[in-house]
């Protein structure tokens, strides 16, 4: 995917704040290099002047050594993918022990309500963040602070854009649905990259005109279905393909 500096650049200087991340502090990486996940720890330590620490691999699958480091070399912020914290919160310690001393952020996939209210109940006054969006969108685009409230009794929300995003939830013919009914999530905006390297016919399908822009904007098609709630938040409903 190659996304551009212009998209990045919005990323890194308007993301951090929305979840956690604008202070220095200690960030712990603990997905593969390979994702893009972690990046929002990487530059987020970079352009507040923080200390990056990227886990062993042996270390991340072992929810007694991530705790351990966690507490020895008092980290402030993490990122976890919700199915890796969920199997490290079956450790001994439970959900307090992938807690950092400031934020915890959540991306990569759908978050499980049960996972997020084991990890709000013990986080107390620690924040806890979702962070959504797909790689073809630099990172990710949606952010929310999630708290009990938050969760009524429906879908963890996904939240609102970030700065200079457009989300629209779109029917078939490229409508916008009501809110509560879900649609595909279409993106636009300062983030959106420029396609997928020597791929055009992939890059047409996916990375199409909008029709709520400047001429020759484009918008990329997801293929996430979502739905608007009554606050302006969004709430993962499914994929198209499923």
């Amino acid at each position: 995917v190659a996304v551009t500096h212009g998209g990045l650049a919005n990323y890194v200087t308007t993301v951090p704040g929305r979840i956690g991340l604008d202070r220095p502090g200690r960030h712990a990486v603990v997905q593969a290099q390979t994702t893009d996940s972690g990046n929002t720890l990487v530059f987020a330590s970079l352009v507040t002047g923080g200390e990056l620490h990227i886990l062993h691999e042996d270390t991340v699958t072992d929810a007694v050594a991530v705790s351990r480091y966690l507490t020895e070399h008092r980290i402030d912020y993490l990122k976890g993918v919700p199915s890796h914290l969920a199997a490290l919160t079956a450790g001994p310690e439970g959900p307090a022990g992938v807690l950092p001393g400031k934020a915890l952020v959540l991306g990569g996939e759908e978050a499980p309500r049960e996972l997020v209210a084991g990890l709000l109940a013990a986080a107390g006054e620690q924040g806890v963040f979702n962070h959504f969006g797909p790689t073809e969108t630099t990172i990710a685009v949606a952010t929310a602070r999630l708290s009990a409230e938050s969760l009524g009794s429906g879908a963890v929300p996904v939240g609102r854009p970030v700065a200079n995003t457009r989300l629209y939830a779109l029917d078939a013919r490229l409508k916008p649905v009501p809110v509560g009914v879900a649609g595909e999530l279409y993106v636009a905006g300062a983030q959106v990259a420029r396609g997928y390297v020597g791929r055009p016919d992939l890059t047409g399908e996916r990375f199409v005109a909008c029709p709520y822009g400047d001429s020759g904007e484009r918008m990329y098609r997801t293929g996430d279905l979502v739905r608007w709630t009554g606050d302006g938040r969004l709430v993962f409903a499914g994929r198209v393909d499923e």
